[in-house]
């Protein structure tokens, strides 16, 4: 049974009567071009279809929702079932000057797979499965529209082999959002992010042209082509097929868990450990208020996770280096059950449709930032949102770590003076600007593994400076008709401009 994308929280009303919250310019899309499209593959302009993938799991989408609004649809849902289908369908859309839109699980939580400009979405979910396994190379290909328990299932029990690569998205999402949103497993400080994962690409570019990448092992002829798509959130190609790296299932695995009295204890033990070669699948720390909140801390300690697998020896190394940074930083040994309980719910994300419909905005930051300036943006960061109007919590984990940083994923939640839309949107705008600025401010990243969407475009020429220009030349020179998920990125569209 192929897994199918989930909706992130019904609607008040009837789907008939749901609005569209941004209103942009739009090509209109002819019979003729309707018709022209379903000769290459199923398509759609159900209302059900256009609604539904008009959207992804962005929480203040969630409000709009709740307020019988969705996003921006689209003007047609197209389906193919091939590289060539794809490349058909690319080729239309230019010669019609038709924007169009790569859509998969749609599970990114930042509005990257919302259909700006309308136009067409391409649902990629059809071009679903593992094509072939090099077992002996451990290169496994497969098509994006592959969503990770469907992967992973296959590639276990034929071939005993695992990617790694485990978001709390996982159930939800494909492996081309994976890629397209430059994603982040929570086994990464093992295996890596999606980046180290991608071992070559084929792509549909704007012109309908189709390239390979190269799956050749550390290749230099030239700059790495397989690097420019990732992350590009399909502003740049569309992802078709895809090689991914893959590592035998682990004979061991072993957990363990340490509290310390500080935040700035617990980050030299993970700094420590990863620096002298310790990369557990897992190395989690949570401040003291999610320390009190999901791991029965006292709201004075911060609580440690560790969980490695792979060959047992290599295990018990890895364990015990972290042990001894924990017991030289002032950690105690807490129950190694806390891991097992976050295990057994890490992918729960109830809380937040259930807050949602409470009126209540909360919502989640990553950002990535060297070790020497993690306790600073924690704290900056934090102090930031809680001098925004009507906020009431601002907590935060690190998730990820590298032997040069970490991520820091933040969560805050906000009460807004009144429950209305506008008051719920203003609070939502107030606590990004004042989080994602203090990042910025305090030497932070603009993001780690969310990606950008239409959240955080407005940051993007900040974060990326002058740098900002060679990305927009990039895209000038691969889609000069401004065809490809057009608005994003903060890169100024030839169709107009949108507001929120």
């Amino acid at each position: 049974m192929t897994t199918k994308p989930s909706s992130p929280i019904e609607f008040s009303n009837s789907i008939d009567n749901v609005t569209d919250r941004i209103d942009t310019a739009t090509t209109p899309l002819p019979s003729d071009f309707l018709s022209s499209l379903e000769k290459i593959c199923p398509s759609s302009t159900s209302t059900t279809d256009l609604v539904e993938h008009s959207r992804d799991w962005w929480p203040l989408a969630m409000h709009w929702a709740l307020n019988a609004m969705t996003t921006r649809r689209p003007g047609v849902v197209c389906r193919p079932t091939s590289t060539i289908q794809v490349s058909e369908v690319v080729k239309l859309c230019a010669k019609s000057s038709v924007p169009v839109t790569v859509s998969g699980g749609r599970s990114g939580v930042c509005g990257a797979a919302v259909p700006l400009f309308a136009g067409v979405v391409i649902d990629t979910t059809d071009l679903h499965g593992v094509v072939s396994v090099d077992q002996l190379s451990g290169l496994i290909e497969v098509l994006p529209g592959t969503f990770g328990p469907d992967l992973e299932n296959e590639i276990n029990g034929k071939y005993q082999l695992s990617v790694g690569h485990f978001p709390q998205s996982f159930d939800i999402s494909t492996v081309g959002g994976w890629i397209g949103s430059r994603g982040a497993g929570q086994f990464s400080t093992r295996y890596g992010k999606i980046d180290d994962m991608v071992a070559g690409l084929e792509v549909v570019l704007a012109d309908g042209s189709i390239i390979l990448t190269g799956t050749e092992p550390a290749g230099a002829a030239g700059p790495d082509l397989t690097s420019l798509f990732i992350g590009s959130e399909g502003t740049l190609g569309i992802i078709t097929k895809v090689w991914l790296r893959a590592h035998p299932l682990p004979s061991c695995t072993k957990k363990a868990a340490f509290r310390f009295k500080t935040f700035a204890a617990a980050v030299e033990t993970m700094r420590s450990a990863v620096r002298h070669g310790a990369t557990p699948a897992v190395l989690r720390l949570y401040d003291e208020r999610e320390s009190k909140r999901s791991h029965g801390g006292d709201g004075t300690t911060c609580t440690l996770l560790i969980l490695d697998e792979g060959v047992e020896s290599l295990v018990n190394a890895t364990l015990e280096i972290v042990a001894e940074s924990a017991h030289a930083n002032g950690g105690e040994n807490a129950e190694a059950q806390l891991v097992d309980n976050w295990l057994s719910h890490r992918n729960d994300t109830s809380g937040l449709q259930i807050l949602s419909k409470k009126g209540f905005v909360i919502d989640t930051m990553e950002v990535a930032v060297a070790w020497s300036r993690v306790n600073q943006v924690a704290e900056s960061v934090k102090s930031s949102i809680m001098q925004v109007t009507g906020a009431r919590s601002a907590s935060c984990h690190i998730s990820h770590s590298y032997i040069d940083g970490a991520c820091i994923y933040f969560t805050f939640v906000a009460e807004p003076s009144d429950k209305d839309l506008q008051s719920v949107e203003l609070a939502y705008s107030q606590i990004w600007d004042a989080a994602q600025n203090a990042a910025l401010q305090s030497g932070a990243n603009l993001t780690h593994h969310h990606g950008v969407g239409i959240n955080r475009a407005k940051y993007m020429k900040r974060a990326l400076g002058p740098a900002h220009d060679v990305l927009t030349s990039i895209k000038g020179a691969l889609d000069p008709k401004d065809i490809l998920n057009p608005g994003k990125f903060g890169i100024t569209s030839k169709r107009g401009e949108y507001k929120i």
